[in-house]
């Protein structure tokens, strides 16, 4: 104690002292960092990086107050995006759609009343709120309903896709009237106790199969129609929740329709109804579907808005069309040429540059509010696909990720600490193994971003 006391009296006797206290005012902070030195830093960080170098690395980072890049590395070079294709998405939608969404289309001939579907993907969606403009609406006609698929002139998977993918969630087919996200949930809740499903009309289309393989619980769907096995360890253990896409056809539609109405929904399989004479439903678009789109990384809310454009414009669904008309109109500016086929990324025959999705990304800081920009994106350490990685006491990444095997893309926007936003494209292909080497490497150079500009 006697020690600890003789080091305090010692340390204030030499801090407060007139020496020392004239040798602490001269030192100066040190300087900051010149643009030189910040291109030096980052070269080290991206370009000589153990890891990057592992594979193929595209880099840009942008100001949009100076409108300059302030650093690229091989950023007009094409690579797959996986979901940064969604930043896309939403860029046509928001533009197309808007606030408001067609929820139903119709004409009355006599006593019946045929109606089309307009692609809405919140409908009988289980994470939106009851979408009940149109079901309210057939339910209170007095004329005979009558379902038809005539302006759904796509493939139910785009140009692309894996085939043997069909039965996983994050695949669900796309068609004309969407419901229930078109996946069916198998839940059982307690041990040897039967399977539940939502919705409800899928549950007698499960049967038990000895022959599947019992190393782990398993349901799944035959390819081309929607039967569905399980195996006898789905039966054991406390709890199983499977979520499969159902196989879309306009039959299956007009029974889950009549399910949940009430009343009989006939099918309608006409070559064209004239748009002129057809009647339209509108329902608000919210926010949250624009969220669940880019922080939940919906591949069926992407699909389906793309859809929903191209019914919107064209009175007809065909994604080539609307991805034709934004890039001919929407997006005619971007550099380089667009390679675009899908509303979702799930395809790798998509392709764009950094320097690409900088030029979206400074079209969307222009044209949205930047509190609702951001509240769109996924918030690194908050929310969506970054809420493990990017995190601080505030977040300081906001940003769409794109993940296949041997893809991982992260572009986006930077708030500094001098609170600049700044724009940011990482894109990585062709890497083998786990993506997190490239997070953890990644996080370290959008921190010394936000630290130091």
């Amino acid at each position: 104690m006697r020690y600890f006391s003789a080091f305090l009296l010692l340390a204030a006797f030499w801090f407060g002292s007139p020496t020392m206290q004239a040798q602490l005012a001269m030192a100066e902070p040190l300087p900051p960092l010149s643009e030189e030195d910040k291109r030096n830093m980052l070269r080290q960080l991206v370009d000589e990086s153990s890891v990057f170098r592992k594979n193929f690395t595209g880099f840009a980072l942008f100001d949009p107050i100076a409108m300059r890049m302030l650093y690229e590395k091989d950023a007009d070079k094409y690579y797959t995006p996986a979901s940064n294709t969604k930043i896309l998405t939403l860029y046509t939608a928001l533009h197309v759609l808007g606030d408001s969404l067609p929820a139903l289309r119709y004409i009355i001939q006599g006593d019946s009343l045929i109606f089309w579907g307009t692609a809405n993907p919140m409908m009988l969606h289980p994470a939106f709120p009851m979408d009940t403009v149109a079901l309210a609406f057939l339910r209170s006609r007095p004329e005979q309903l009558f379902f038809s698929p005539h302006n759904f002139q796509d493939d139910r998977f785009a140009p692309g896709w894996s085939w043997d993918d069909y039965q996983y969630a994050y695949q669900p087919e796309r068609f004309s009237m969407p419901l229930y996200g078109n996946t069916v949930v198998f839940e059982r809740s307690r041990v040897s106790s039967g399977f539940e499903s939502y919705p409800s009309l899928f549950a007698t289309a499960i049967a038990y199969n000895p022959r599947l393989n019992s190393r782990y619980a398993r349901v799944v769907r035959r390819a081309e129609d929607n039967r569905f096995e399980y195996n006898s360890r789905a039966l054991a253990g406390y709890s199983f929740r499977k979520e499969i896409p159902f196989r879309c056809t306009p039959e299956l539609v007009a029974r889950l329709l009549a399910d949940t109405l009430g009343r009989p929904v006939g099918v309608l399989d006409l070559m064209r109804l004239e748009p002129a004479r057809a009647y339209t439903l509108q329902t608000p678009l919210p926010d949250t579907l624009y969220r669940r789109l880019m922080q939940n990384s919906d591949n069926f809310v992407a699909e389906h808005l793309l859809l929903a454009c191209s019914e919107k414009l064209f009175g007809a669904q065909r994604a080539e069309d609307i991805i034709a008309y934004a890039t001919e109109n929407l997006l005619a500016d971007m550099p380089g040429e667009l390679h675009w086929v899908d509303g979702s990324g799930l395809s790798r025959q998509n392709m764009f540059t950094p320097k690409t999705m900088i030029a979206l990304l400074f079209k969307l800081y222009q044209e949205v509010p930047q509190d609702r920009l951001l509240s769109i994106f996924p918030a690194g350490g908050r929310s969506g696909t970054i809420r493990n990685f990017y995190g601080g006491r505030e977040p300081y990444v906001f940003a769409k990720t794109g993940t296949l095997r041997g893809v991982h893309t992260l572009s986006g926007y930077i708030i500094t600490a001098q609170k600049k936003i700044l724009l940011f494209s990482f894109m990585h292909n062709n890497f083998p193994g786990d993506s997190y080497p490239l997070k953890t490497e990644m996080e370290k150079v959008l921190k010394w971003v936000a630290e130091n500009h």
